[in-house]
């Protein structure tokens, strides 16, 4: 038997809305969102932890290049579970490089380091885990995105809004770099 929650988020989650209460979730029963062609499932976030980590899956088809982005305050974990990923990233002194990595890989992001990835074969995942002193990021899934009770990847792309692409990613510590450029491929 697994519990629901009514949080401010949904009406119906399998993860309680407060820290302190145990919980267990089977597979892929998370908090689930479309972005794009992706399927991100959040297992634990900010609620649970008071705003030291969060932990979620992003599942996609191979595709496009995830735009250049970074978090002023939290440090980002990529361990790859199925396909493959090329990370993209850049430190405080500009210098970049890329990494395909694969099942049992694992790259780290430090806070305000500009990166991207891409996904390099069809049904791959990324285990994410996102903590630092600002907060967590897992809710920006969802609402750039759009919340589903779907299991697996969205039959078409969800695309947000441009408003949306304005407000939503500074409330969650996110921030596009438009114009970044990388040297690498």
């Amino acid at each position: 038997m697994t519990i629901e929650y009514a949080t401010r988020y949904r009406r119906a989650s399998r993860i309680p809305a407060e820290p302190g209460t145990p919980y267990f979730i089977e597979k892929g029963e998370g908090d689930r969102a479309h972005l794009f062609g992706d399927l991100i499932t959040i297992y634990a976030g900010g609620e649970q932890t008071e705003n030291t980590f969060n932990f979620f899956t992003v599942e996609g088809p191979k595709g496009d290049l995830i735009p250049a982005h970074l978090h002023p305050d939290t440090h980002e974990v990529f361990y790859i579970t199925h396909g493959a990923v090329r990370l993209f990233v850049e430190d405080i002194a500009g210098n970049q490089q890329e990494k395909l990595l694969t099942p049992g890989d694992f790259g780290f992001v430090p806070k305000n380091c500009p990166h991207a990835y891409r996904m390099e074969r069809h049904h791959s995942q990324v285990v994410g885990v996102a903590a630092g002193p600002g907060g967590t990021f897992e809710r920006f899934f969802e609402n750039l995105g759009a919340s589903t009770e779907q299991l697996g990847l969205p039959t078409e792309q969800v695309i947000p809004q441009p408003g949306k692409f304005a407000s939503v990613p500074e409330q969650y510590d996110v921030r596009f770099l438009p114009d970044h450029q990388w040297q690498t491929r």
